[in-house]
């Protein structure tokens, strides 16, 4: 919501220079990329409720202190001190998703909550926009901190825990306490998933260190991590490049400006919505055809349209906004970018979760840790790139490096994927 109020807040804190205005917007996602690796272990030992709840308590407070920012700098921390409760969503969200719907019915799941994630980015700035028009740039902390209280209530109420070594523990626990000590002596009672070495240390080290082991040791995290990264990258670039393009070459007001991110948000929810309805009869069609044996490459089938539409979409963007074209044009460039990222970025968070169900959470810590520095480092050149080049060149840049990473990764997955799980240590086979 702060990024089209940067030149408000550049005004209050006398701010010169275009990176340090972007970093006020990036900056919170540079967070993201520190949050999950810990909050995603930690769901993984304290459970998903209890961790979900206090992170989100953090970011209420820190979100609130933003709006009392008497400086750059302090607005700079409290921004990012709010960014490590705002990632635990992420981070742990994905592990929900793990723990409650059976393979073949989470497709939907996980393309409705993928969406949250990049349409919240996207309909925040129209808001943002009027309110920093109508009123202070202050009043964006404050009326996302009014909500955020709101949900904070709500989820305390109706958020349960889910995570089945935690659940099992719980009910261990109850076991050996209802147990007559002169009946049954020996009160030995685990869980499958305890160990005889299970101790606090032991646990806390072995979850915290899983995202790094993750990272550095499986080649999904690694290349679907890389992609994805370059798609979060792609969505903050261009959330804090729309008030330029319009604000500048089509010389619009602030809020009118502002409006253009629901072009964004027409193509993140419309492709969205129809990859929810259809990813799991994809996902049902081809373990029919191969006989009843469900596969995670079985998720793949959307990145192939959304590896398409997005260096399209670059194009039509950049080149229209070269040519000052009527703005409808940019505005269906955009469309097709916002397609083509949900798509990829649906079909990537489903294939973790598949290959990863237990640990489902520290995986995408790992791969969000990637995406979230590439979300925070984008928007910090693209000033510098749109001034030497232009929109056109800039833009087509993109669209070229989203084709070589974008286009082979399906294909790759498709025909590789599961001789990459098979000598995998954490993997589902």
């Amino acid at each position: 919501m702060i990024a089209p109020a940067t030149g408000k807040v550049a005004s209050t804190f006398n701010i010169k220079d275009d990176a340090i205005l972007a970093l006020t917007t990036s900056i919170f996602v540079l967070a993201y990329a520190t949050g999950p690796l810990f909050l995603g272990p930690l769901s993984e030992i304290y459970g998903r409720s209890r961790v979900l709840q206090l992170a989100n308590l953090w970011y209420l407070i820190w979100n609130l202190v933003c709006g009392f920012a008497q400086s750059e700098s302090q607005l700079l921390a409290f921004r990012f001190l709010a960014g490590l409760g705002g990632s635990a969503p992420l981070a742990i969200g994905g592990g929900f998703l793990g723990d409650c719907w059976r393979p073949d019915e989470r497709g939907k799941a996980v393309a409705i909550y993928s969406l949250a994630p990049l349409l919240g980015p996207v309909l925040g700035p129209v808001t943002g926009a009027w309110i920093a028009e109508r009123s202070t740039w202050r009043w964006v902390f404050w009326s996302t901190s009014i909500v955020d209280a709101i949900i904070q209530i709500i989820g305390m109420f109706s958020i349960q825990e889910t995570y089945a070594p935690l659940l099992l523990e719980r009910k261990a626990e109850r076991i050996r306490r209802t147990m007559d000590a002169e009946k049954v002596p020996y009160r030995e009672v685990r869980t499958v998933f305890e160990s005889q070495d299970r101790c606090w240390r032991s646990i806390m080290a072995k979850s915290l260190r899983r995202p790094f082991v993750l990272f550095a040791h499986e080649p999904i995290v690694q290349l679907l991590g890389i992609y994805m990264a370059y798609l979060y990258g792609l969505l903050y670039l261009f959330l804090t490049t729309i008030p330029s393009i319009f604000g500048g070459v089509y010389q619009q007001s602030v809020g009118i400006a502002g409006l253009h991110y629901i072009a964004l948000g027409i193509g993140v929810t419309g492709a969205s919505q129809l990859n929810a309805k259809t990813m799991d009869k994809v996902y049902v069609y081809f373990k029919n055809k191969h006989g009843g044996v469900a596969k995670p490459e079985f998720r793949l089938p959307a990145m192939v349209p959304g590896s398409v539409l997005l260096p399209i979409g670059c194009l039509i963007v950049g080149w229209t906004s070269e040519a000052h074209t009527h703005w409808i044009a940019p505005d269906i460039g955009i469309t097709l970018v916002g397609a083509g990222i949900i798509l990829s970025f649906q079909c990537i968070q489903a294939y973790i979760i598949d290959c990863f169900t237990l640990h489902a959470a520290s995986a995408l810590a790992a791969a969000s840790c990637l995406r979230s520095l590439a979300g925070f480092g984008f928007p910090l050149f693209a000033p510098a790139m749109y001034t030497t080049l232009g929109f056109g060149k800039g833009n087509t840049i993109l669209a070229v490096v989203a084709i070589l990473i974008g286009c082979p990764a399906p294909w790759i997955f498709w025909h590789y994927g599961e001789q990459i799980r098979n000598s995998s240590r954490y993997a589902r086979r």
